[in-house]
């Protein structure tokens, strides 16, 4: 009767989820991230077949690894970019739980390949990293709380997440590692900062950082002896960082030649923790300088398109996952040319590894899925209404 007197309803067409994740997604940042994975690839060409020979493998053994690694990572971005924050929230703070889980594992059943730290799970043809998983998901878990505390009567989540957080750093510096400690801290500190903490309770945390870091240096011999050769005068050339500096200054503008480069067969690391400075040497400052770029315009352009985001944890969380990405990154180069002391952190999506492609891939996979276009007003529109 009612189809008769008011006519039948049209039915609503739903979008398809392909073209309506390639409308709102940031076109800009996936393709600077292909170029990175790509740019990693090549310089794969280049550091990881010295290593190859030396183990007496196929010459192109860890090319194909990370060329499967990095497929497995583009998947998981693309398809974690297609989920709602909702989605998301879930996908990470179970992500969370099992990482940490791992973590607290790691005393008993992980290795340190003999590099002095404990923080690999062997499982004879691949190893696993759980700290490289369990950043995303910490800064997923840490913006839901601080974003559920903001609602009337809700928990209080910025302490319970302080909490979490200084037990992830007490377990990573148990490895020992420093390096994904602080950024963990860091990572914390930047959503609790976007979330409205007053700055003297931040110059607080910032001086609780600075007497964990006098403590760990008289405790921790590991700790020690990195912040004496950063705090050296003089670098010892048969270092990692001294191998490194050199040559990045052997490099120029221009760089010596595609496969002209000496660092590789020297440095171990040069396929991991030092590939920027194959970089250098081979193709110059001008490459380098392109790969900042590339992460800068990831960083920035995330952080711009979160300024006009009106839900709370989805601004706290995108916020947190693009200054992480874009820190680690720093942290990595900055290492390579002597600006900060040794961390053993990867260069996300250029350096080789498994662990860290696929956790970088679901990294920036969330902060896509946080950075898509969404029908909503502009968040000067509610300060306009205040007037």
């Amino acid at each position: 009767m009612t189809e008769m007197v008011y006519g039948s309803m049209p039915g609503r067409v739903a979008e398809p989820v392909l073209p309506r994740w390639w409308r709102t997604i940031d076109i800009w940042s996936m393709t600077a991230i292909l170029v990175l994975f790509a740019i990693g690839l090549l310089l794969g060409l280049a550091a990881s077949v010295p290593l190859a020979e030396r183990n007496g493998l196929d010459p192109y053994h860890y090319v194909q690894r990370q060329a499967f690694f990095g497929g497995v990572a583009m998947a998981a971005m693309v398809g974690v970019s297609m989920m709602t924050p909702d989605m998301v929230r879930r996908v990470g703070v179970v992500g969370f739980l099992l990482s940490f889980l791992a973590l607290v594992l790691l005393p008993i059943f992980g290795t340190d390949f003999g590099k002095g730290a404990v923080r690999w799970f062997s499982f004879g043809f691949a190893s696993v990293q759980p700290s490289e998983f369990l950043k995303p998901g910490f800064i997923i878990l840490s913006a839901w709380l601080m974003a559920a505390a903001q609602d009337l009567n809700g928990p209080p989540g910025k302490l319970i997440s302080f909490g979490i957080a200084l037990t992830v750093v007490g377990f990573l510096a148990m490895q020992p590692d420093f390096g994904q400690a602080m950024l963990v801290l860091f990572g914390w500190s930047v959503v609790y900062f976007v979330a409205g903490a007053p700055m003297a309770l931040i110059g607080i945390i910032l001086g609780l950082v600075g007497v964990g870091g006098f403590v760990s240096y008289n405790m921790s011999e590991h700790f020690a002896r990195r912040i004496n050769g950063f705090l050296a005068s003089d670098v010892d050339p048969r270092s990692q960082i001294g191998y490194a500096t050199n040559a990045i200054q052997e490099g120029g503008f221009f760089g010596v030649g595609v496969g002209e480069g000496q660092v590789k067969w020297t440095l171990p690391d040069a396929h991991t923790d030092f590939i920027i400075a194959v970089a250098a040497e081979e193709y110059g400052l001008i490459l380098v300088l392109i790969i900042i770029a590339l992460y800068g315009a990831i960083t920035v352009r995330s952080l711009y398109r979160l300024t006009r985001e009106r839900d709370p944890f989805t601004r706290l969380a995108g916020t947190g996952l693009a200054c992480i990405f874009g820190v680690q990154a720093m942290i990595n180069m900055g290492v390579a040319v002597r600006l900060l002391p040794a961390k053993g952190m990867t260069l996300p999506f250029v350096s080789y590894g498994g662990s860290s492609v696929i956790a970088a891939g679901i990294t920036v996979g969330m902060l896509l899925a946080m950075t898509r276009s969404r029908p909503q007003g502009e968040m000067s529109d509610i300060f306009r209404r205040g007037k």
